[in-house]
């Protein structure tokens, strides 16, 4: 008898642990489909009340969009914590995470820690990779893996007006509120807003080598990228996306980039073009400067690895920098001065010696202590 009532109690506390463990890390996650398919499913995660209590009660949230697989989930991370570090106008911003199963559950755990840390002044929500059930595998292995994604945004997140989506392999040096702004910019055909690929047509790789239409002059690039999704879905965005793929797929070399151009080149009256300070890369400065960037750069975009290696050094830093940041400690003194210090000496890269207007930014709102040091 005593054995029995110890396996029932035994039976009785496991379910309950188990019970608490689905509740910790799937609260608020359901399936359900993302409009691409019968077989194909979005898992959400919402997670967090969203504004600070000192938040103006109308202030519009920021929806932020990456996708992460392989490795990409702590450049995914490090994105992440620099738009919260410069969020200075304390803007209410929402992440969204579409990433591969096995990397949602450390999404969670440091999303939550980060959310207590800085009183929940950001939300998150975490899906699951979405593409369409035909040719699945090569959408996902389009250019880099799950790069693609973001061309079925507007079906996958149909909960969502409008995104900010940005590769991994980003830094903000500025508040996101800022280039969320152009959105009012918009007139009423425009659904998208990009950088232009290159700033030199002695440099450009589209007016050189593309074998299929681009957008423009010098084509756009599309690691950052304002999307309206409810006016992308009205024009059927995915509709005019699968015959672009299907005429043009042995042409292309950048995958969802060059179909992106393509469309836009079809129809430029749905694009604004905004300036390269929003999505500042290597190009811009290591041979000359050519992104005139007159109120700093406000987007790092760290493409071809630049943010892993030392070719141009300044790059690695501001990634390792932010990397290296615990939140709420001095900005200036854990950020600014880091990197200023670590580039004291004179270098060889041309990107390192445009140092002021990396900082330009930074330096100027983050110039005392807005926090007391953890003791």
């Amino acid at each position: 008898m005593k054995v029995h009532r110890y396996l029932t109690v035994l039976v009785l506390t496991s379910f309950v642990l188990i019970w608490y463990y689905i509740l910790r890390v799937n609260n608020g996650i359901f399936t359900g489909l993302g409009g691409l398919g019968a077989n194909s499913s979005a898992a959400l995660a919402r997670r967090g009340p969203g504004l600070r209590q000192n938040a103006p009660s109308n202030a519009s949230e920021i929806a932020i969009v990456v996708v992460a697989c392989g490795e990409r989930h702590n450049e995914a991370l490090n994105m992440i914590k620099s738009a919260i570090m410069f969020n200075r106008n304390q803007s209410p911003l929402r992440f969204v995470v579409v990433a591969e199963d096995q990397l949602k559950q450390n999404f969670v755990e440091k999303l939550d820690d980060w959310q207590e840390i800085n009183d929940n002044i950001f939300t998150y929500e975490i899906h699951s990779l979405t593409f369409p059930a035909k040719d699945k595998d090569e959408w996902k292995k389009l250019f880099k893996p799950c790069a693609a994604q973001r061309l079925f945004l507007p079906s996958l997140l149909t909960h969502i007006d409008s995104v900010l989506y940005v590769d991994s392999d980003t830094i903000f040096l500025a508040p996101v509120q800022e280039l969320w702004s152009l959105f009012k910019t918009f007139n009423a055909s425009q659904f998208a807003g990009m950088a232009p690929e290159h700033e030199d047509k002695n440099a450009g790789w589209y007016n050189r080598f593309a074998r299929h239409p681009y957008y423009g002059d010098l084509g756009v690039n599309s690691g950052v990228m304002l999307m309206n999704l409810t006016r992308m879905r009205e024009f059927r965005w995915e509709q005019h996306i699968m015959p672009i793929y299907r005429e043009f797929r042995l042409k292309l070399v950048w995958g969802d980039q060059d179909i992106i151009n393509i469309l836009f080149h079809h129809h430029p009256d749905r694009l604004l073009v905004f300036p390269c300070d929003w999505n500042y890369r290597a190009d811009h400065c290591m041979y000359m400067s050519v992104c005139e960037a007159p109120d700093g750069v406000k987007i790092v975009h760290g493409n071809r690895g630049y943010f892993h290696s030392l070719v141009q050094p300044i790059f690695n830093l501001l990634y390792t920098t932010v990397e290296e940041y615990a939140f709420r400690t001095d900005i200036h003194a854990n950020f600014i001065r880091t990197i200023e210090d670590s580039l004291a000496l004179p270098s060889n890269s041309n990107c390192d010696k445009l140092l002021d207007k990396f900082l330009q930014d930074p330096r100027k709102y983050f110039k005392q202590n807005l926090y007391e040091e953890d003791t």
